[in-house]
């Protein structure tokens, strides 16, 4: 357990080294357990995270592991730009990085940025692209002025939004609500290129049909794969899906 400090106040956090097969292992600094909290300006608020919520970021999860060992697998392609999108602790987009991937994280939460620059240093890595990421819109810049430091709230306005087209766009355990409307798969399409291809690992929430449909209607093709796996000595079971998207031409 590490104790707050003047870098991460509020708060505890622990440091794990994380078995990736693939690449080396991973140095992670999360938030300590799901009580964790610290939003004294509000921040976090303003982009509709609540108390409840807030910790989630901060912690691994077994989706988010699950996706980072299939970027570990993944070849690295030169002229790839690959975006994940409600990253937390972005472990997968740290995987790609490591890998030489042209990879840039994402997420809405204000403390997300400050936690991937801790990691990337923690493993000896160059500068990692972040930026902000949240669909359903975005709060006017004016929210932000006087509420933080630079260092936890710039990556939340709208200048530092997610800018561009990706080749591959990557998520786990994004599909936390029915979305009847599509406002997540109208945020990929708004970022995916003409040619491109999604990966969700879902751990079987039970919100896939609405946005397979979503998809669907934005000309992308769908392939599921079942991940589950039985409980082993030091590992978990896991039940869940990984669902590829891929999209040869616009609708």
């Amino acid at each position: 357990m590490l104790p707050p400090s003047s870098a991460f106040p509020g708060y505890f956090t622990k440091q794990e080294n994380i078995a990736i097969t693939g690449v080396a292992d991973m140095v992670i600094r999360s938030l300590l357990d799901k009580q964790q909290f610290h939003d004294p300006l509000e921040a976090a608020l303003r982009l509709g995270i609540s108390s409840a919520t807030w910790p989630l970021f901060g912690l691994l999860w077994p989706s988010g592991a699950r996706l980072a060992e299939r970027m570990a697998l993944r070849p690295v392609r030169a002229s790839e730009r690959i975006l994940e999108i409600g990253c937390g602790l972005a472990l997968s987009s740290l995987v790609g990085h490591r890998r030489g991937a042209d990879v840039t994280a994402s997420d809405c939460h204000p403390l997300a940025g400050a936690f991937l620059a801790e990691n990337v240093r923690l493993n000896g890595l160059l500068p990692l692209k972040y930026r902000h990421g949240q669909w359903g819109g975005l709060p006017p810049a004016s929210d932000f002025v006087g509420l933080a430091p630079v260092s936890t709230v710039a990556f939340a306005v709208p200048e530092m939004a997610i800018a561009g087209q990706f080749e591959l766009i990557i998520g786990s355990d994004i599909l936390y609500e029915r979305d009847e409307a599509g406002t997540l798969a109208a945020f990929i399409e708004s970022h995916a290129a003409p040619q491109a291809e999604v990966w969700v690992v879902d751990p079987n929430r039970g919100n896939r049909a609405h946005f397979h449909r979503n998809m669907a209607a934005l000309g992308f093709s769908m392939h599921e794969e079942k991940l589950d796996r039985l409980a082993l000595p030091g590992l978990d079971a896991y039940h869940g899906r990984m669902l590829t998207y891929t999209r040869t031409h616009l609708p």
